[in-house]
């Protein structure tokens, strides 16, 4: 894509307009989408997913185990699969913070999420999901794509493409990244795969231009980039005769009309300049340590008023203790990204609920996998990865608040009761959108490919109000 670095005159525009434009071209179908009636009436508009990368411990968030009380140390007969391979016994390391109930649901936190706690009322926790990888690069992409290899499209692509309703001015799906990078395997996890491009996730940035490749042609004015607009309308217009060969022609004029509108209206989208001090507060922007992750919570609730279906969001980025991966020092790690996530998610929840937008948008929490009662070295209080059972939660978006479903056994190592994979959780996700999960298709390559598989899957009705 011809990204204007340079100095660029009239005639090299127009060039680029009928020639160029590699990735909006392709993206030329969102501003010409018409919405798709849904299987029946939706619940939710709008999906916000705050993706923990790394894997946080459940017992030592939302998942209360107060038998492990006593037992720190101590090496138990308990089979664990992660990083390390599998082993059938272990050294305990007790949860390292404080349980106390809150809500009226008598819901048990952690005191590492003393503000998401007082959100328990609207929330829903799922204590028994499991997957099918304890590997980072696999579990991710289980998680965002529902497969464990690479090639196939995304959450957010199956739901824009579900729901066809695609915002003429900004994406319909939106990523924001930790400061730190993006999570192992990268773009994948944001990928359409085999579905055209338009359905892909689109990478904005809290600074400078939040949208790349969409800057204004150097040293042309945005009014001229517009009449360039028309007189290939024109152009169009005056070929009618020859339509089926003006059709290249017609994608390039919808694809630059996209970038022209989405060049007036991002940069407005991420504007916090408009809110209130006391909203900026909310989400944490008038501290240091939760300024990043509160801007993008801020940013994804102005996404949502604007009518962007699904918007991630990254807590951890990199490798090590830059995301929730926490191999070594267990009680430094999870102090740090809880501390960094905590209040802004509760603002998220706060501010949705009081503009009245928390009942049509669904939020999720969760990393790909959740960690082990035992120590994954001989000293420390580090972790090992967990896929046999870890917590995530909902809230809004027709989801029933202060209630758990599922849970795993007295250590946390595995699910024991109600237990749901990855595909029960992104079945609940298309389902309160209105979409029946086991009709929603895409042909590729002779088979009819769906996002929970050819065996499908329910959603989890239990947590469904």
């Amino acid at each position: 894509m011809n990204n204007f670095c340079g100095q660029t005159n009239r005639r090299e525009f127009i060039s680029t307009v009928g020639g160029g434009f590699t990735s909006l071209a392709l993206t030329g179908m969102m501003a010409r989408a018409e919405k798709k009636e849904t299987h029946f009436a939706p619940k939710a508009k709008s999906v916000i997913f705050l993706f923990m990368y790394g894997g946080p411990s459940h017992i030592d968030t939302f998942d209360y185990k107060p038998e492990m009380k006593g037992l720190d140390g101590k090496t138990v007969a308990v089979k664990t699969f992660g990083r390390g391979g599998k082993k059938n016994e272990g050294r305990i390391v007790e949860p390292k913070w404080n349980f106390k109930q809150y809500g009226q649901c008598g819901k048990w936190v952690s005191d590492l999420f003393p503000n998401v706690a007082t959100c328990v009322d609207d929330i829903a926790f799922i204590h028994s999901l499991t997957a099918d990888s304890p590997i980072h690069g696999s579990a991710m992409l289980m998680m965002n794509s529902g497969s464990l290899i690479s090639g196939k499209p995304s959450l957010g692509s199956w739901v824009n493409y579900g729901l066809g309703n695609i915002n003429e001015n900004l994406p319909g799906y939106v990523v924001m990244l930790d400061k730190t990078g993006g999570p192992i395997s990268g773009a994948k996890n944001w990928s359409s795969g085999y579905m055209p491009a338009n359905y892909q996730g689109t990478v904005l940035r809290s600074k400078g231009d939040p949208i790349l490749d969409l800057k204004h042609a150097r040293g042309m004015h945005q009014n001229e980039q517009y009449r360039i607009i028309q007189s290939l309308n024109q152009l169009n217009s005056n070929h009618l005769s020859q339509r089926q060969g003006n059709s290249n022609l017609q994608a390039r004029i919808d694809s630059y009309e996209l970038a022209f509108k989405m060049q007036s209206t991002a940069p407005e989208a991420i504007n916090l300049d408009e809110e209130s001090e006391a909203t900026k507060k909310l989400y944490g922007l008038d501290e240091q340590r939760t300024a990043d992750f509160g801007k993008k919570c801020l940013l994804a609730r102005r996404l949502v008023e604007r009518g962007t279906p699904f918007i991630q969001l990254y807590s951890g980025g990199a490798h090590n203790d830059d995301n929730w991966d926490a191999h070594g020092d267990l009680e430094s790690n999870h102090n740090k990204h809880a501390g960094n996530t905590d209040k802004p998610i509760a603002g998220l929840l706060k501010d949705l609920k009081q503009r009245g937008l928390l009942e049509e948008t669904l939020v999720v929490w969760g990393g790909e996998f959740g960690r082990q009662p035992t120590a994954e070295y001989a000293k420390g209080t580090g972790r090992d990865h967990n896929s046999a059972g870890f917590t995530m939660w909902m809230a809004g978006g027709g989801i029933k608040g202060g209630v758990s479903v599922g849970q795993t056994d007295e250590l946390g190592s595995a699910a024991v009761e109600n237990p749901y994979q990855v595909k029960h959780l992104h079945a609940t996700i298309l389902h309160q959108l209105g979409i029946e999960p086991n009709d929603l298709s895409f042909h590729h390559a002779g088979l009819n490919e769906k996002l929970v598989g050819v065996e499908g899957a329910d959603p989890i009705m239990e947590i469904i109000a």
